[in-house]
């Protein structure tokens, strides 16, 4: 998701600042955009420790300027798949300090440098969440919590020209094809709940949704898009 994302804004334009906890990936991407005259660098960040991603954004503005646009993708814990009654404190408390706190941390961190000239805030939700799968509970719930989060932000930053809004994807991933590869009949059984009957592509799928973001869709805030092929239809 990460490089689809980046790779879509750079072309549209965008200097881009790609930052992970394996430099080697985010390295890769920059080069990427390069190779195709576009502007990007590599920055290495754990999205769980508060002072990286600060150090992430003045490192960017040191760079580029004020930042226009973030996209919080990263998530980390969650656990795998595991039952409700099986779920202890460590296992939920990663989810929330990789998912809601960590996106928090971004947002705290570009709120000083968007409030005098607005932005554009993405924040990746999952239909996980929305719909509440089965042996997913801490994942789903912090998906939840940035959902939460990304209403209050959006009411409370209007004000300053910062539009704020969740990205719920389907998309495939090198891990998708993986399991496609290795469990045919599950993986016939999760198209099946896609009535579009295919996972997304990050570049071409998803990522042209944070470009509109930015630019025409303007006057949407608060709001959760779900592209997931029709998996979940909000009620």
């Amino acid at each position: 998701m990460g490089r689809g994302v980046a790779r879509r804004l750079a072309g549209e334009g965008a200097a881009v600042a790609v930052s992970g906890r394996t430099p080697e990936k985010v390295e890769f991407v920059v080069r990427e955009i390069e190779s195709e005259g576009g502007t990007a660098f590599a920055m290495k960040c754990d999205v769980n420790v508060r002072a990286e991603m600060e150090g992430l954004v003045q490192a960017t503005v040191d760079r580029y300027g004020p930042p226009d646009i973030l996209v919080n993708n990263a998530q980390g814990g969650g656990g795998g798949e595991r039952l409700l009654d099986s779920i202890d404190d460590e296992v939920f408390l990663a989810a929330y300090q990789g998912g809601p706190l960590a996106t928090l941390y971004g947002m705290q961190a570009c709120f000083p440098r968007m409030k005098e000239r607005g932005g554009t805030i993405v924040n990746m939700g999952s239909s996980t969440g929305v719909m509440g799968d089965p042996g997913f509970a801490p994942y789903g719930s912090a998906k939840e919590a940035i959902r939460g989060l990304t209403k209050h932000a959006a009411r409370e930053w209007g004000r300053y020209g910062i539009t704020v809004n969740v990205i719920c994807p389907a998309a495939i991933s090198a891990e998708a094809q993986q399991f496609r590869g290795e469990a045919p009949k599950q993986w016939a059984a999760i198209i099946k709940q896609v009535p579009l009957g295919y996972l997304g592509d990050p570049e071409n799928d998803i990522a042209p949704a944070v470009v509109a973001l930015a630019t025409d869709l303007h006057y949407l805030t608060g709001a959760t898009l779900m592209l997931d092929g029709g998996r979940c239809l909000l009620r």
